[in-house]
């Protein structure tokens, strides 16, 4: 069946948005509770798969720790959305159609760009052959297959940031019979304050995992590692958690990108060369007053709301508002015990407060769990999805000043 038998080109505007994470979804959901004539707009939802990934839970996968099945459109039911399943394999901006498994074409009007990032395996030889990364639900699943025949040996996990943290000490929790060394060119929590990132070390110290500062890989083989300087760690399993790349699926429709595959936007999410299309979340270089965006989940809900709220202001006759976010924390998992919250500026700069331990898991579990929940809430008050800290003077662009 082709997608216009699916879809239907009958009257009304056509949003198709493309990817169903965090950034997609919050777009969807927002966009249709605010929508009051179900024909004067339809909005389409394309996935790869049914099933919605928490990515903020893919290092629990990772460790063989069963999550809940969240469907998407079991979510999306009562929403008027339709959603769609494939992988999405081209855009054709000049027709305004979606290739979809390279058999199915979808129309729209407004197309909303929200497919995120996965691992940058490409940067290092060797990296997309043997290691494991942690892109999607089954690539975490693979790796806790790993790790639950290996027995013993040692696990190695590449990059010392948040996600490299967060797997270390869950593999290290989990699978004590198991060697993890964690490798970096910093130190794990060094963008923290010095209380948080000496609670992140002895965290880490105390689950045993090796830490490794100061350490460049410039390729991975099946069994080992190499470092810059000739040196090579043994390892029986390696998880990829340096980096991420985007779909080169925007730069290919001839969107304008930044140096990494990135969308540029305009101030209301819009692309710069193509303003019927918007990019949300990891697919977008948002700029603000303190640079461009890192992708996160506080920051990437914001985004589809945003774009949401942005379209339906011009569907109007509107002018649409500017975008401003301001980060407010660094939640950290240390096993399933143990946590650190970082607050910080609007810029991401750590303040001196941090909470650890038991109220920090609590509060991290809290952050965590709430999407899901969010997004019920805004099907049936929209409103509730359009509060976060805009920063102030840390965002505003010179320019507007």
């Amino acid at each position: 069946m082709s997608a216009q038998r699916e879809t239907g080109r009958a009257t009304g505007h056509r949003v198709v948005v493309l990817g169903a994470g965090y950034a997609g979804m919050s777009a969807a959901v927002q966009l249709a509770a605010r929508v009051k004539r179900r024909e004067a707009m339809r909005v389409i939802v394309v996935n790869a798969r049914e099933r919605f990934t928490e990515r903020m839970r893919l290092h629990m996968t990772a460790t063989g720790r069963r999550l809940a099945e969240l469907s998407i459109p079991e979510l999306l039911e009562g929403t008027g959305v339709q959603f769609v399943r494939g992988w999405v394999t081209s855009v054709d901006t000049d027709a305004k159609t979606v290739r979809i498994d390279d058999d199915r074409v979808l129309p729209y009007d407004t197309l909303v760009y929200g497919l995120g990032s996965v691992a940058g395996t490409s940067a290092v030889p060797g990296a997309e052959d043997h290691a494991y990364t942690l892109s999607s639900a089954q690539d975490a699943e693979l790796l806790a297959d790993r790790l639950g025949r290996l027995g013993s040996g040692t696990v190695v996990v590449c990059g010392s940031g948040l996600t490299g943290i967060e797997s270390a000490a869950e593999i290290a929790e989990r699978h004590p019979e198991l060697n993890v060394v964690l490798l970096g060119r910093a130190e794990p929590g060094a963008a923290m304050n010095r209380r948080a990132t000496a609670y992140v070390q002895a965290a880490l110290d105390r689950l045993g995992v090796q830490v490794r500062a100061g350490a460049e890989v410039v390729k991975v083989r099946p069994d080992a590692v190499e470092l810059a300087g000739g040196e090579s760690v043994a390892a029986d399993a390696v998880l990829w958690a340096s980096g991420t790349r985007v779909s080169p699926l925007a730069a290919a429709a001839g969107l304008a990108v930044d140096e990494h595959g990135r969308i540029l936007t305009d101030a209301a999410l819009r692309s710069v060369s193509h303003p019927e299309v918007y990019a949300i979340g990891d697919a977008a270089a948002i700029r603000q007053g303190y640079g461009v965006m890192h992708g996160t989940c506080q920051g990437g809900m914001p985004t589809g709301v945003h774009a949401a709220l942005s379209i339906d202001r011009v569907l109007r006759g509107k002018q649409p508002k500017p975008f401003r976010f301001g980060y407010y924390h660094t939640p950290v998992s240390l096993g399933r015990g143990d946590a650190v919250v970082q607050f910080t500026r609007p810029d991401d700069s750590p303040r001196r407060i941090c909470l650890t331990g038991g109220m920090a898991v609590r509060y991290k579990e809290t952050v965590t769990a709430s999407p899901w929940p969010a997004y019920a809430r805004m099907k049936k008050m929209p409103a509730s999805g359009a509060f976060w800290p805009r920063g102030g003077r840390f965002t505003r662009l010179r320019e507007a000043q």
